[in-house]
This record gives structure tokens, C-alpha cells and sequence, in this order.
């Protein structure tokens, strides 16, 4: 795939969303204060609609918004507890030192014996995180195109998948969307600390970085159709 002309193609597409569309700018953002709907308006985009979709069908929206949110958790959920579980050592052993009267100083020297299973843990999930990024990015998007939940998990299609758009195009296309979504956050951050205005402006151009990323995983998975 042109990885180029897709994020040339998602930038003109989320312009067009929200350029003179006030309207509209103004419902997506109030719609990613309730993320459900904000979800599912993506679900809309993952479809494959040009030009951008109008926001209609509020019941749908809110229903398939809560199908992606249920997804991700299914996805992530391992993550979450190799996370968890890194720090576990940690917090038994606080939790026996305070039972025997003592004191846990979080210091070199107290730490020192959790060091690895801390670093290993975190790195094991790390791992498995940008893995079930990649899968449940694909994923997602069949669920979205065939309207059936578990086709979020049919990992043989979602494979088959990545298999035609190619794994190294896929990973590279992948990791320039996190590299430029990773920037414009630190840009984000910035802006949200301007006083009284920043939390706003912050949400307004977040939708803008959202409809961005989905119109661009939409045109590397229909790359693989290609």
C-alpha cells in the first residue's frame, strides 16, 4: 500500500468532516465526552462510507459504540493483568512487612529483589500489547463491515487478512500511524494546558486525530483487498 497517499487521503477525509460542518465538529465532540457514540460513529467510518458519514441513528451508534468498547476489553484484558501481575511481588511483600510491624521504604534497597519480575512483567505486556494492537485493529473492522460481534475474534480471517495487505506493509503502516498519533499528542497535551480554553480545544481536535486514525486503518485494511 502507498502509505503516503492513505495519509494524505485520512487527512483530506477528516477535514471534510469538520470543516465548515460546525455542526457536526460540535455533536462529535460532545459524542467523545460519551464515548460510546463517538465509537460507533468510527464503526461508521471503519465501513468504508465516503464521503464522511452524517451522524444519524443515534440507538445504532450508541449499540455498536458499546460492541467496540466490549471488544477492546475482551482484547486488552490479558494486558491488563500481566500488568497487574508484574507488580504483585511488590504488594505482597508490603503488605507482609506492614503485618509484621515493619516498615516498606520505597527504595533501592527494597526494590531491588522485584527489579526483574517488575521489568519482565511490564515487558511481556508491552509486548502483548502492540500484538493485540495489531490483531484487534483488524479485527474491529470486520466486526464493523459484517455487523457481527465475533467477527472481532475470528482470528483465522483476521490473519487472512493481514496475510493480503502483507505483514511488513501492515506493521510499517501501523507503526507510522503511532509515531504521528504519538506526536500530535504531545502537541495535545500542550494545548490542553492553556487556561480555561485548552480542555476544549483539546476535544475539539481530538475528534479531528480520532476520524483521522480510523479513516486510515480503513484504507490499509481495504489495501488488502486491493
Amino acid at each position: 500500500m502507498d502509505i503516503g497517499e492513505a495519509l494524505k487521503d485520512s487527512f483530506e477525509y477528516a477535514k471534510e468532516s469538520v470543516w465548515d460542518q460546525w455542526k457536526r465538529w460540535i455533536l462529535l465532540t460532545i459524542m467523545s465526552i460519551v464515548f460510546p457514540f463517538i465509537l460507533g460513529y468510527t464503526m461508521e467510518i471503519f465501513r468504508g462510507k465516503t464521503p464522511p458519514p452524517e451522524i444519524e441513528n443515534w440507538a445504532k451508534l450508541f449499540v455498536d459504540g458499546l460492541k467496540y468498547l466490549v471488544a477492546l476489553i475482551v482484547y486488552y484484558l490479558p494486558v491488563i493483568i500481566i500488568a497487574i501481575a508484574s507488580f504483585l511481588p511488590v504488594g505482597m511483600a508490603i503488605g507482609s512487612k506492614i503485618a509484621a510491624g515493619g516498615e516498606f521504604n520505597f527504595d533501592l534497597h527494597d526494590l531491588a529483589p522485584f527489579v526483574i519480575q517488575i521489568a519482565g512483567g511490564l515487558l511481556l505486556a508491552f509486548i502483548l500489547g502492540i500484538i493485540t494492537t495489531l490483531i484487534s485493529a483488524i479485527g474491529i473492522v470486520r466486526m464493523s463491515r459484517t455487523e457481527s460481534f465475533m467477527e472481532a475474534f475470528n482470528f483465522s480471517g483476521i490473519l487472512e487478512t493481514i496475510r493480503a495487505i502483507g505483514w511488513g506493509s501492515y506493521i510499517l503502516a501501523s507503526v507510522v500511524l503511532w509515531v504521528i498519533s504519538f506526536l500530535i499528542s504531545i502537541v495535545f497535551n500542550y494545548i490542553g494546558e492553556i487556561p480555561y480554553v485548552g480542555i476544549f480545544i483539546g476535544l475539539f481536535l481530538g475528534v479531528v486525530l480520532t476520524i483521522f486514525e480510523a479513516r486510515y486503518i480503513t484504507l490499509v485494511y481495504e489495501s488488502g483487498n486491493q
